[in-house]
């Protein structure tokens, strides 16, 4: 059987056509269609025949050049097969841009094909396909609505994810979390016709250094009694997104076989409303023996990430690590593209931002500010888990978060949106990963 043809993607510097190796016709060609080597510009190159012979694809200057440019192209290629040719930095990169742009969320509806990539010479396919694969994982969950990935399905993938990679695996579900104590899970979920659960993977050999993730897996967030307005519930699929993630990254660890015992902690509710919800006002116990007063049901993924911190920092880990789609306040101060951090090392988190640089998965350093703590005080418990004031909510949530947190060596707190609004390199419009690849280059670099 013939081979498919494969189309050339000739990447082109900024004022560097005639260093791209095109015939004269070529050129005049390019010239005629304003074709100069700008960043993100794609033009079909013809053949001598005159048929379709490739496209040239502008890099721009190599000044801010993002890692993943070559996603913008596949964003937009029809499918078929292509080869990277011209200018081409890294070609581990470069390959990484072009298959992260590619994605395509069809479960739905029948859209055009994904093009495929041949893998320029000296590209690390292994490292490309793991992280291309633990990203599509975190997407796909992030865009499947929740009438289709609501706690019980939620579930049946976890434990699919788990048997394939080898995982020991265990659910604790319904009134179970009260038995076993946790409370605060158990209360925000069991308003939902689907109970919650707190799912708890391992793998890995028990004398290697712990890292536990902590992953936010709301499956939809109604905003329970303090109700959100419609407009604020269209994205509430997404509010899983720090689990998704938990997952892509955890994906990214067993596939390169780094060195730690892991262990992978999902609380799975769906924040609903019926006459079992909780309410505004109520005080909840927690695992770690803290009492909390619900100031907003709306603030409920602080609350099933305080159960599940406590659990996993009960085996005092080298490194416990969350993420989560928590606060709207992280969105105004850093916007979409840019996750706020918060960790207990200041140089865990200087190596994470310059990884996040590195791999076009940026993070931005925030500050645990102890001045703030005193905004969640409560007059009749522990603590409140909305702030007093609507100043610094990212701040606040992540100063909630670490009451739970005593004795980890190292604890990271990522405050990810987990969404596109818009397409950018190597990022289609919708969900996305955040993260991933920023905590697996760190760990990469501890613990080959």
């Amino acid at each position: 059987m013939a081979q498919p043809k494969t189309l050339p993607l000739i990447l082109v510097e900024e004022g560097g056509l005639k260093a791209a190796g095109l015939s004269k016709a070529q050129l005049q060609w390019a010239a005629d269609l304003g074709f100069a080597g700008q960043r993100g510009r794609l033009t079909p190159l013809p053949a001598e025949s005159g048929a379709l012979g490739g496209y040239l694809f502008g890099v721009g200057s190599k000044t801010g050049r993002p890692v993943l440019l070559t996603g913008l192209a596949a964003s937009v290629l029809e499918g078929g097969r292509y080869r990277l040719e011209g200018v081409v930095d890294d070609p581990t990169c470069a390959a990484l841009g072009f298959r992260l742009g590619a994605y395509r969320f069809d479960r739905y509806r029948k859209g055009k094909d994904a093009p495929e990539l041949l893998l320029p010479k000296g590209a690390d396919a292994a490292e490309v396909a793991r992280l291309v694969d633990g990203a599509f994982l975190a997407r796909d969950l992030i865009n499947t609505p929740s009438n289709d990935l609501g706690p019980n399905t939620f579930e049946r993938e976890i434990r699919t994810f788990a048997t394939r990679h080898k995982m020991k695996v265990k659910a604790i579900v319904g009134d179970d979390l009260l038995k076993q104590n946790f409370p605060m899970i158990h209360a925000v979920g069991r308003a939902s016709s689907e109970p919650p659960r707190l799912m708890d993977l391992t793998w890995g050999r028990a004398g290697d250094p712990k890292v536990t993730l902590v992953g936010k897996g709301v499956t939809f967030d109604t905003g329970g009694l303090d109700i959100k307005p419609s407009a604020g519930m269209l994205l509430m699929k997404k509010d899983m997104g720090g689990a998704a993630n938990v997952l892509g990254l955890a994906h990214a660890i067993i596939d390169a076989g780094l060195r730690v015992r892991l262990r992978v902690l999902i609380p799975i509710v769906e924040n609903s409303i019926s006459g079992a919800a909780f309410r505004p006002g109520d005080v909840l116990p927690s695992r770690s023996g803290q009492t909390v007063e619900i100031g907003n049901t709306d603030a409920e993924g602080r609350l099933i990430l305080g159960d599940a911190l406590t659990l996993g920092d009960e085996e005092k880990p080298e490194l416990l690590l969350d993420m989560a789609t928590l606060t709207g306040a992280a969105r105004t101060a850093l916007g979409p593209d840019l996750p706020p951090l918060y960790s207990t090392n200041d140089v865990l988190a200087s190596e994470l931002m310059a990884a996040g640089l590195a791999s076009d998965d940026p993070l931005w350093h925030m500050p645990l500010w102890a001045p703030y703590d005193q905004m969640m005080n409560s007059k009749i418990a522990d603590m409140n888990n909305a702030g007093a004031t609507p100043f610094a909510g990212s701040i606040t949530a992540a100063m909630f978060l670490k009451r739970f947190v005593r004795n980890a060596r190292a604890w990271v707190h990522l405050d990810i949106f987990g969404w596109a609004p818009e397409a950018k390199p190597g990022r289609p419009h919708g969900g996305t990963d955040q993260g991933i690849r920023a905590v697996y280059g760190v760990l990469k670099q501890r613990y080959s």
